[in-house]
């Protein structure tokens, strides 16, 4: 793993929500710290309701990482284009975050220790 990440058990219960409505809750978060950046919450996929994401095309590199694929969150209200993101197929040194969605938070979606 690159030196400047770690990844620990998220302490507690997170949930995540857009638009008011709840995508998931789980005791199962991890959290990852990459540098000086702030801590970033990862929701096992089967904590998520994944009904209300769809695969974008969009995709990202992080030579620490790997390869990103990204959904968009579709409420009944909005789609929020690119909000999530996850590593299919993570480098070796976080291999943790397999099959592990994050969010971007913002106005629209919030993750929150409950």
């Amino acid at each position: 793993m690159a030196d400047h990440i770690t990844i620990r058990k998220a302490p507690g219960t997170w949930t995540v929500r857009a638009g008011g409505a709840v995508l998931g809750e789980s005791d199962n978060a991890l959290e990852l710290s990459e540098g000086d950046y702030p801590f970033v919450i990862y929701f096992p996929r089967g904590d998520i309701a994944m009904a209300f994401l769809d695969r974008t095309d969009k995709t990202s590199h992080c030579p620490h990482k790997g390869d990103a694929t990204y959904f968009s969150v579709v409420t009944k209200s909005q789609t929020l284009e690119n909000a999530v993101w996850s590593y299919e197929a993570p480098k070796e040194g976080v291999a943790r975050i397999k099959d592990y969605l994050a969010f971007y938070v913002g106005d629209t979606i919030t993750v929150e220790k409950i």
